[in-house]
């Protein structure tokens, strides 16, 4: 699944996942392999796509602080639950949810793409079944919450589908 953190004024949308050789870290249709060591005095070694820079982490409630290259950056992590709180108020076909839970094995669009109702956004497996899941409407894909290979529990986010410019909803 990914999450979302806002740095300063953007939204960035990003996920972790596990590979036979450690993690990767999601960003922008991109994945780099990723690693962070433990080390002294809250210190810790940050490896991205092969390069390691020290990193002092710190985390209170949904903001993390991050020093790096001596600059502090002060992410704020969006809870999916409250980021999509409103979805019910603007139209609870926005938003595809799991029906169950679940691991996405594949996804047959891109964000920004046009998509219309009916059309599969992706394609889900729980219990040794795979289920097709379709756009409730026609719009655009403003957002993939989930990544091939990922699991996810029951109404969890799985894509949403905002209207799009030639007013289709």
């Amino acid at each position: 699944m990914s999450h979302a953190f806002v740095l300063g004024a953007d939204e960035h949308d990003v996920g972790l996942a596990r590979t036979a050789s450690g993690y990767a870290l999601h960003v922008g249709g991109e994945a780099f392999p990723v690693a962070l060591h433990p080390g002294a005095a809250g210190v810790h070694e940050l490896s991205v796509d092969g390069r390691t820079l020290s990193v002092a982490v710190a985390v209170r409630g949904d903001e993390v602080h991050v020093h790096l290259r001596g600059r502090t950056f002060s992410l704020r992590y969006l809870d999916p639950l409250e980021r999509f709180a409103g979805d019910a108020e603007s139209g609870a076909d926005r938003v595809s949810r799991a029906p169950m839970p679940g691991a996405v094995i594949s996804v047959a669009v891109r964000i920004g793409e046009r998509v219309e109702r009916g059309q599969v956004l992706m394609v889900i497996e729980s219990m040794k079944m795979e289920t097709p899941i379709c756009a409730a409407r026609d719009g655009v894909v403003q957002a993939l919450h989930v990544d091939v290979g990922r699991t996810f529990e029951r109404d969890a986010p799985l894509a949403t589908i905002e209207p799009d410019e030639r007013g289709a909803a």
